[in-house]
């Protein structure tokens, strides 16, 4: 099926509702505001981890949940109104450390150009192809091994590009994404001075960035779990699709009912890719109302654990393979 005739089919769910959007916004935003502020409390009565812990989780949790709010405004399916979305983007961005135009602009670039090898590098996950690897210099080999190191993948690269690079504008960011980062980061101060005089900076500072660090981990392993799979999708420029990439080039991540919850449902990325329009809280009910949707790439918290170690996409075998892989097949040669 063509792109248009899909979305044709999905129109009905591709419609925001401002009801739902306030219900989400209550049962998101103020969770999220009420558990940092107990996190802060607890961690300054120096209270047991037993307790501190599981809130800090619950907390970085409600943090993923306000990114696909402000995920679902960057690509102005939230509400209606666009200018609500811009709106409502930019606070929910101030809340998840992230600028709104900049990161818009990236990730529409990103939906335009999935499972494309002539054009990554645009809000994706660095991933080099097996010849490209094998031709490269041997300092760049060392650099994409370490950036590809679950432990820096998942642990010190989302702390690093949500508390430090999402400050800073890029060498060829325009005016608008300037006053996005700028924006952002004036909310972020003054919400840390709030806490601040409340409790104390410090105290905000580590509970702050320790939900910043779960939370951030959380969602680089959503999204690296979304594109990142053996069969995945990628080709030449001029044998491309835009139905096949989102397709063949994105998971159905079937996760438990509350995860599934907490991530916002972005589990169901295949049909978030064929129609970036649909809120996502239409996507479950889109998945159910549609037989078609259950023939894609299904993952599990547990089938996905060993995708973290999948490293190089093999273009003869068309699939993502891991160094240890690649080693065999050299010994093999």
């Amino acid at each position: 099926m063509k792109q248009r005739q899909w979305a044709k089919d999905l129109k009905e769910y591709a419609k925001p509702n401002y009801k739902k959007a306030i219900i989400q916004i209550i049962n998101t935003l103020v969770p999220y505001i009420i558990l940092l502020t107990l996190s802060l409390y607890l961690f300054q009565e120096k209270t047991s981890p037993i307790l501190l812990i599981p809130v800090l989780i619950a907390s970085a949790g409600f943090m993923v949940r306000v990114f696909i709010l402000f995920h679902d405004c960057t690509h102005l399916s939230f509400v209606k109104s666009n200018n609500w979305n811009q709106l409502l983007g930019t606070i929910f961005g101030i809340f998840t450390f992230t600028p709104f135009v900049p990161w818009q602009k990236e990730h529409t670039i990103h939906h335009g150009t999935v499972g494309n090898l002539q054009r990554r590098g645009s809000g994706d996950i660095w991933t080099m192809t097996v010849k490209e690897y094998d031709n490269s210099k041997w300092y760049k080999k060392v650099i994409y091994r370490i950036y590809r190191n679950p432990i820096f993948l998942f642990g010190v690269a989302p702390i690093s590009l949500f508390a430090v690079l999402n400050r800073l504008p890029k060498r060829h960011s325009g005016k608008s994404e300037w006053t996005s980062y700028m924006i952002t980061n004036l909310g972020i101060i003054i919400i840390g001075t709030i806490y601040g005089s409340i409790f104390s900076i410090k105290d905000y500072l580590i509970v702050q960035l320790i939900t910043l660090a779960i939370a951030s981990s959380l969602g680089v392993w959503l999204f690296y779990i979304q594109h990142q799979f053996e069969e995945v999708y990628w080709e030449e420029n001029e044998s491309w699709d835009f139905v096949d990439a989102a397709l063949k080039g994105s998971t159905f991540y079937r996760l438990p009912t509350i995860l599934e919850w907490i991530s916002g449902y972005i589990g169901y990325h295949h049909i978030h890719h064929l129609n970036s329009k649909i809120p996502n809280y239409n996507l479950k009910v889109c998945y159910k109302n549609n037989d078609h949707f259950t023939d894609v790439k299904t993952v599990t918290l547990v089938s996905s654990l060993p995708l973290a170690l999948l490293q190089l996409y093999d273009e003869n075998k068309q699939a993502l393979i891991s160094f240890k892989q690649r080693k065999s097949m050299l010994k093999l040669n």
